[in-house]
């Protein structure tokens, strides 16, 4: 059978090299499209759910909110484990699911159970809801504001007004690049319209706490109507109640005292404040900035999500007021470059080493060509198999590739040299053309090739039998080395003898002096 194989790609020798072009295209093509991070994203299946209940304690959290939406997501399909946690004014719920489960299944199930659990929660302001759909690798991406001397903060401090921008200017904006799943804020003041009322003046005009709030709530929305006909032109009918300043909230009408209208104004002090907080982000311990962690979707190319991010952010600078600054201070795509960079470097340094080794023994730069040009062609072959395999080119995936570099060429070697020696050191003038003597001498090796690279195959194989993080780290590696000597199966016993049939020639060279003198030391021992 291995011998057959050899005799088509010989009959069939332009085709061979029409495939080999077209392996070479479609690898570098495929290597684009990879995801590419620093290293196997070993994260588990996991959805957060995050509740919040303000003021409330931590026994309350958990024994009103956590352990009712714990006991609702116990039964989902794909389940392994779930974990929580309680503090004041927050509860979180981990629901880990098995590695075999899609993410956005998981999501929804959780969704789905999740609608049912709120029935049984006490009232909150906010609804639970689900955390973002990233990993624990996916913070890629790191920025911070500042503020220049002098900046006009429209009468806010200057870390709540910086925080006000980042929430509502800032993160708007780069949720808009591909591949950015969410953008967590840090730092700074939440903003908020703080009604500091006067117990006094509540008791003064028989106001109860329930009708200030009740009074800002229905002073605080738009209404829509119907529209009015006039002539041939429809004019909207709609009432405008949104607050939009200060003075709005103070002159929010709550009732009528003795004939006197009473506003907010009059019985408590209205102006900007700050929500309690417990954090802060400083600059080199200097001063405080305001910023925000970017997290990438789950699956995403991390280097193109962080091109687009720089991409985007001088869009972002020209929308913010004047004195306000944005600076990027961490992203993956260093990280990122210097582990893939280790493999590429290595691949090189392998091929010039395989090239100047073959180039000294055989003393033919032909050869060695052949050779040294099965090394990209095995990485592009199992590159090829990585795309069709969501396998992300990482440190470990790469590594493997590397790690088999020798390995590789052993197979083109093999094969290169004996066709080189037939043609050259054998009496093969009128016997044989130069086809039937390269098919055989492909033919000669082509059986040991097969077997001993299927052995070192063999060899990866308990590795393929790793569970959990072990084998979300180490699988990666054993597959691309598989494929790549997969890919050097392929190459030696097809793509090496064509070439040969383009690149040598049959003739009577002598052999050459290095190898001459080696074996004159040789032999006598």
């Amino acid at each position: 059978m291995h011998g057959k194989i050899v005799d088509i790609a010989l009959q069939y020798r332009f085709l061979v090299l029409i495939g080999t072009l077209t392996i070479i295209i479609f690898g570098v093509y495929s290597y684009s499209q990879l995801p590419v991070d620093a290293f196997p994203d070993i994260s588990p299946i996991m959805v957060p759910v995050f509740v919040e209940a303000d003021g409330m304690a931590p026994e309350e959290i958990e024994r009103l909110i956590t352990f009712p939406i714990e006991s609702t997501m116990n039964g989902l399909p794909g389940v392994k484990q779930i974990k929580s946690t309680s503090a004041f004014g927050m509860a979180v719920v981990y629901v880990y699911f098995e590695d075999t489960i899609d993410i956005y299944f998981a999501r929804q199930v959780v969704s789905e159970r999740l609608n049912d659990a709120v029935a049984s929660l006490p009232d909150m302001e906010e609804p639970p809801v689900l955390g973002p759909i990233s990993t624990g690798l996916g913070q890629i991406f790191i920025y911070y504001l500042t503020l220049d001397e002098g900046t006009d903060t429209e009468g806010k401090s200057p870390t709540t007004y910086l925080r006000e921008l980042n929430d509502w200017v800032v993160k708007y904006q780069l949720q808009t690049v591909p591949g950015v799943t969410d953008i967590l804020s840090m730092g700074g003041h939440v903003l908020q319209y703080q009604i500091r009322i006067n117990p006094f003046a509540l008791n003064k005009y028989s106001i109860t706490l329930e009708e200030l709030v009740d009074a800002v709530k229905d002073n605080n929305r738009n209404a829509g109507g119907q529209y009015i006909v006039l002539s041939s032109e429809e004019y909207l009918v709609r009432g405008i109640g949104l607050v939009e300043t200060l003075d709005h909230i103070r002159n929010i009408h709550i009732k009528v005292y003795d004939g006197t209208p009473i506003t907010i104004g009059d019985i408590a002090e209205v102006d900007y404040g700050e929500e309690i907080r417990r954090g802060v982000v400083s600059l080199n311990g200097e001063q405080e900035v305001v910023s925000g962690l970017v997290l990438k979707l789950f699956g995403e190319n991390t280097s193109r999500v962080i091109e687009n991010l720089y991409k985007k952010i001088p869009e972002v600078q020209q929308s913010l007021p004047k004195g306000v600054n944005l600076y990027p201070f961490y992203e993956q795509a260093e990280l990122v470059e210097n582990a893939t960079w280790t493999v590429k470097k290595a691949l090189l340094i392998g091929a010039l080493l395989v090239i100047i080794t073959l180039a000294l023994f055989l003393g033919n730069l032909r050869c060695a060509f052949i050779v040294a040009l099965s090394l990209p062609i095995c990485a592009l072959i199992s590159i090829i198999f990585m795309k069709f395999s969501d396998i992300s080119a990482n440190l470990m995936s790469l590594g493997g590739i590397a790690i088999g570099i020798g390995m590789l060429g052993d197979g083109a070697i093999v094969m290169v040299e004996n066709i080189f020696r037939h043609l050259n050191f054998e009496d093969t003038k009128g016997a044989r053309s130069t086809i039937d003597t390269i098919l055989s001498a492909a033919q000669e090796v082509s059986r040991p090739i097969i077997f001993s690279i299927i052995i070192i195959i063999i060899v990866f194989l308990p590795i393929f039998t790793l569970e959990g993080v072990e084998g979300k780290m180490f699988s990666p590696m054993a597959f691309t080395i598989s494929f790549a000597l997969f890919g050097s199966l392929i190459v030696a016993i097809i793509v090496a003898p064509v070439l040969c049939t383009y690149l040598l020639k049959g003739g009577n060279e002598k052999e050459f002096f290095l190898l001459t003198k080696l074996k004159e030391l040789y032999r006598p021992l």
